[in-house]
């Protein structure tokens, strides 16, 4: 009887990839399941993820720029499809499992407010802690599947965890995702910057220009090939010391002419605003609130107007305040 071919896919990871790379027969899930017989469990991870309501809502969720006149500036769904390209890459040149690497990178942002990092900190701000790699995590394992999740792989969800922050990922395909993320969004918010006026090439810092380059495309390919080169046969994913100095120049640059730029200072502040209010309606008017929130929270009010604001786009959180404040014309 012929090999399923899930079965043969296995099988060909211990000899394909690195002895280092996490193997799709080793995945572990909070919940048993059946099996299935085409697609490894990472595999299956990224299908579900990639089918899911809450990847579909990152186009339209803000990336830097909050309602951009122009149709080519990322959203989160851009930038999920941009990380898990430049991290199989990677992948690929480590001998990594490209599809555990692809299932982290769709799935890191999906926690992710409206209106971008500002989102993130009008609600921490309002409730104490609110961190979008722990609410991605709450997606899939409470506010998705009608309250059950997703129940995927223990390797996916500590990548997606640990994308971002102090924890290092267990596995070295999180480990790529974790600073291929950083490659991703510097990279191609740059680009966005330039396309939007507010940076032009001269501008970067000499140490960026000469070690990684003045284009999106020389960036790229100078830190992922640096990558790939410092990490290759080890246990853990790093970059040489060049590169990684020349890497958090540029990000400093980045939050200083462009994150927290006073040209999108006033759009922030709106956002900021929009959920600050929208946040204070939903507590005195829980009745609006659809139902299952509160289920999903356990009754906790807080944690259920957190995961309904978190979950909305910008463009129905725009919406929502205009319905509850504008008069109707």
């Amino acid at each position: 009887m012929s090999l399923l071919v899930r079965e043969r896919t296995e099988q060909e990871e211990y000899q394909r990839l690195s002895p280092f790379a996490a193997k799709s027969a080793e995945a572990g899930r909070a919940k048993e399941e059946e099996t299935c017989t085409v697609r490894t469990e990472f595999q299956r991870d990224r299908d579900r993820i990639l089918h899911s309501k809450p990847f579909r809502r990152l186009k339209h969720k803000t990336q830097v720029y909050i309602a951009p006149t122009g149709d080519h500036y990322r959203t989160r769904m851009t930038h999920s499809l941009e990380v898990a390209q430049i991290c199989r890459t990677i992948g690929r040149g480590l001998r990594l499992n490209e599809d555990l690497i692809e299932a982290i990178a769709l799935g890191h942002d999906v926690g992710h407010t409206p209106f971008g990092h500002v989102g993130e900190e009008a609600l921490s701000a309002i409730i104490g802690h609110f961190e979008h790699n722990e609410q991605s995590v709450r997606i899939f394992t409470v506010l998705t599947g009608g309250g059950s999740g997703l129940n995927l792989t223990e390797q996916v969800l500590d990548g997606i965890l640990h994308h971002t922050g102090n924890g290092i990922p267990k596995t070295l395909e999180g480990q790529v995702v974790k600073t291929g993320d950083r490659i991703a969004y510097l990279c191609h918010d740059y680009d966005d910057a330039l396309r939007a006026g507010l940076l032009f090439r001269y501008d970067l810092p000499m140490i960026v220009k000469e070690i990684i380059g003045t284009t999106t495309s020389e960036m790229i390919t100078t830190m992922v090939t640096d990558m790939i080169r410092e990490s290759d046969g080890k246990e853990s994913v790093t970059l040489s010391r060049a590169v990684r100095q020349a890497m958090d120049e540029f990000r400093s640059f980045m939050f200083e002419k462009v994150y927290l730029c006073n040209e999108l200072r006033e759009e922030r502040s709106k956002g900021r605003l929009i959920l600050e209010i929208l946040f204070d309606y939903y507590r005195h008017h829980l009745d609006v609130l659809p139902p299952e929130y509160m289920e999903w929270a356990a009754g906790d009010c807080e944690r259920a107007i957190t995961d309904y604001i978190a979950g909305l786009t910008d463009n129905y959180a725009i919406s929502t305040f205009k319905h509850f404040f504008i008069p109707q014309e």
